[in-house]
């Protein structure tokens, strides 16, 4: 064929940029820049991988075999048609080696271009990164420099330190009363009787404060501040009792804002029971039973108790008015022989709210539940039921 005299570069050659190409004029390729130097290759020696005799040969080789095994297997066929097969089949032997064998001159082509331009781009990156850190140290050089003008010549230089105000003087308290005297000379509102005023409720105010370091508190009369205040503060429950004594209370505009803030703390999650506790079964008519249903309407538990109706083992406890907030601390009132009110208590000691507690569980699962109550009642009007006359 034409194309068996065409010579065909030496795949076992050097890569591109050998001895006398303008990339590489040393010889040398970039991996292996520290081996000797070769000399180029010559025509000869870029010859084809498998020379031309030994691929005839092999043709050959495989034409004798294709015509003794047609020879053997068909002999009817004749020499003929036997030599034909034997030549076709060495022809193909040879072309299938030139086709496998023969290197692609444009693969080699496109091979040697990406080398050339990746050793181009390595180069040119080297380059940038020279240049990025020359820049990069002058701009840095640059900045030292300004801040140094900056610090030499446009800084004032630093005054002198002040010295600090004096600190005020501290106020020394030896008693309550210096205490409300400091209180109210800050919040003096001018007026000798009023300056007076504010220093005086503040001597008032903080001596009870400074009672409750005691756990116990108290002043004269009735504080209906301290009750309305409590149940304010009530987070977990306010068990109360009322005795005769307060029967008069509920009429009152105190009890109105009472009732005012229970309905408010009932509210927010606060239980509330009072417990009326009555000195006989006269006191059961119709207007106890209004006072219950209206405090009823307010969602307050309510219950009563006849004391002289009670087991003989629970009218051995006191039956003086008290209120439990969040069983921690007892409000308690005082009355003197007269039935009036004279000493308002608070008392935070945990053994007496534990027996106030107490006690008040006692005397509610005695009493009568509203409806109890209803029937008593109308059984005490109807004259029904044995009323206490004592």
């Amino acid at each position: 064929m034409s194309t068996a005299q065409t010579p065909q570069p030496d795949a076992t050659a050097g890569p591109p940029g050998a001895a006398g190409t303008p990339e590489h004029p040393e010889g040398r390729t970039p991996e292996t820049s520290g081996a000797p130097d070769t000399p180029a290759a010559g025509p000869a020696e870029r010859a084809d991988p498998v020379p031309w005799r030994r691929r005839l040969l092999v043709g050959l080789v495989a034409g004798l075999l294709a015509w003794g095994l047609a020879a053997l297997l068909s002999p009817e066929d004749g020499a003929a048609r036997q030599l034909g097969a034997a030549a076709l089949v060495a022809v193909a032997a040879v072309a299938v080696q030139h086709l496998v064998l023969v290197p692609d001159r444009a693969a080699e082509e496109r091979a040697r271009r990406a080398e050339s331009l990746l050793a181009e781009t390595a180069a040119t990156v080297r380059g940038g990164l020279r240049r990025y850190d020359e820049l990069q140290h002058g701009l840095t050089r640059h900045t030292e420099d300004m801040k140094q003008l900056v610090e030499t010549r446009l800084v004032p230089p630093p005054r002198p330190a002040e010295p600090e105000p004096p600190a005020p003087p501290l106020v020394r308290i030896e008693s309550v009363s210096d205490l409300a005297a400091n209180f109210a000379e800050v919040l003096s509102p001018g007026l000798p009787i009023l300056s007076t005023f504010v220093r005086l409720e503040m001597q008032r105010v903080i001596g009870h404060l400074s009672d409750l370091t005691t756990l116990t508190a108290e002043c004269p009369g009735e504080n209906h501040d301290w009750m309305l205040t409590l149940t304010r503060a009530a987070e977990k429950s306010i068990c109360a009792t009322s005795t005769s004594v307060d029967r008069t209370f509920w009429n009152s505009e105190p009890a109105s804002r009472y009732l005012h803030a229970q309905a408010e703390a009932i509210e927010q999650g606060v239980p509330v029971r009072r417990l009326f506790l009555l000195e006989s079964a006269r006191e059961l008519d119709d207007r106890l039973l209004r006072l219950c249903e209206e405090q009823q309407v307010l969602h307050i538990e309510v219950r009563v108790a006849v004391l002289p109706e009670l087991p003989p083992h629970l009218l051995r406890g006191t039956t003086n008015d008290f209120i439990v907030y969040d069983e921690a601390v007892s409000f308690e009132i005082d009355q003197d022989l007269r039935d009036v009110n004279i000493r308002t208590r608070l008392i935070a000691r945990q053994d007496h709210v534990h027996d106030r507690m107490k006690r008040f569980r006692e005397l509610w699962e005695a009493g009568m539940s509203l409806r109890e109550l209803e029937v008593r009642v109308d059984d005490e009007e109807d004259g029904t039921w044995m009323v206490d006359r004592g």
